[in-house]
């Protein structure tokens, strides 16, 4: 038996395609973890790699809530990459400024103090950034308030993403979180309804649910779908009805159709 070819490099080696995203170096990720803190989504560093730059720029990224990844070995691929000196530390970036999930609360919990029918969209751990975009774009038209998205298991927040919204993420409020779960408990505090959007035979229709309280559309993923622990959180699981022979719909469908469903109901309520 033949032995599969190995695709992922050296063991322990990050392989990162360069792309529009990234930032590289020891200096510019120290400066900009300094003056843009909210635009990093991820910081990798090569676990030999020691100093007090590198302390500080661990220290900046946790006091951000950036999440850290730690590998033997990063290797940058691609074109210009072979000019490119990472110096054993490179970061994703989002093409828009995230916020907190402490200051994303505080406006829900203000937007219900006022009695507004707020709506934001959770997606959980969707890998396709295309996908991603699309959602956002469905979710800034359809008058969400914010997107939250997971830092495991998700799409980079770059240019493809950002191309696919169309100039959306730049508009509307992005949290990412590293616990979905916690997260919609404290976004249930705050007095927002979870709805799971659902493939089940048991989860209630689309258009028999009340979608005119302040509410939080969970996405699922584009394979599994809403994880177990994120699907409990959930107070209504809901289906959207098909006909035909197809049984589900892309995530980034899905997730227009829910939304713009929330968004004709709350726009009959006013009438």
């Amino acid at each position: 038996m033949s032995k599969k070819k190995r695709t992922t490099g050296q063991a322990g080696e990050k392989r990162i395609r360069l792309s529009e995203d990234l930032l590289w170096g020891i200096h510019p990720i120290y400066e900009g973890l300094e003056k843009e803190p909210e635009r990093f989504s991820e910081l990798i560093l090569q676990k030999d790699r020691h100093g007090e730059k590198i302390e500080k720029i661990i220290e900046r990224a946790r006091d951000a809530g950036v999440k850290i990844s730690f590998t033997d070995s990063v290797r940058l691929t691609g074109e210009g990459s072979s000019q490119a000196r990472h110096q054993g530390v490179v970061a994703r970036l989002s093409q828009t400024s995230l916020i907190s999930l402490e200051t994303l609360l505080d406006k829900l919990a203000q937007y219900v103090a006022d009695g507004k029918r707020c709506r934001i969209v959770a997606l959980d751990s969707l890998q396709d950034p295309h996908n991603v975009g699309a959602i956002i774009r469905s979710a800034y038209a359809s008058g969400a308030v914010a997107v939250v998205v997971t830092r495991e298991r998700s799409a980079p927040l770059g240019g493809t993403a950002a191309k696919s919204s169309a100039g959306s993420m730049s508009h509307i409020d992005i949290c990412q979180v590293t616990n979905l779960s916690e997260a919609l408990k404290k976004i249930k505090k705050a007095g927002l309804w979870v709805f799971g959007a659902v493939k089940d035979d048991s989860a209630v229709s689309l258009f028999e649910t009340d979608l005119t309280v302040p509410g939080c559309v969970v996405i699922g993923s584009e394979g599994k779908g809403i994880r177990p622990l994120v699907k409990k959180e959930c107070d209504v699981l809901l289906s959207i009805p098909m006909e035909g022979s197809l049984d589900s719909l892309n995530s980034s469908v899905a997730a227009g159709v829910i939304l713009f469903e929330m968004l004709r109901q709350n726009v009959q309520l006013k009438l």
